[in-house]
């Protein structure tokens, strides 16, 4: 079993532009499941926006990246980054879950996703937001 943390930073219409820079600065695969994609659309306006996206490369370069919804509340300077904790095997997801979930807040409770059979997201008694999920695998956009 292993996980992988991986910076997962929240933008506002701007993270399919950003995933693309970083691509074009470190290579890799890049994926984009937009709003529309995962029929999660709440404001047509935003259909297209970025519901999950990511670049790897073999390097070993991850970052993910997705766009804030205009239904929650979103200012660049708080809340500009998740931790995500990601892994392959669904008990150790829900153990590291479990742990966190001590004094937290929670902002999804873990469960299945459109895009992966698990996922969660809270913030720790330490004011740090952190999403967690069993990886799923997909095709480059």
């Amino acid at each position: 079993m292993s996980i992988a943390t991986v910076t997962h930073i929240n933008l506002r219409g701007e993270a399919r532009a950003a995933l693309e820079f970083y691509q074009s600065v470190f290579g890799g695969n890049l994926v984009a499941l937009t709003y529309r994609d995962a029929n999660a659309v709440q404001n047509p306006d935003e259909a297209d926006h970025i519901m999950w996206g990511e670049v790897t490369s073999p390097e070993g370069f991850q970052i993910m990246a997705f766009d804030v919804p205009s239904s929650r509340e979103w200012d660049q300077g708080k809340e500009s980054y998740f931790v995500s904790v990601r892994g392959k095997d669904a008990d150790e997801v829900t153990r590291y879950w479990e742990g966190l979930s001590a004094q937290a807040t929670i902002k999804q409770p873990l469960g299945p996703a459109a895009w992966g059979p698990l996922y969660g997201m809270l913030t720790d008694q330490f004011g740090v937001t952190w999403v967690l999920d069993v990886t799923a695998e997909y095709s480059p956009a």
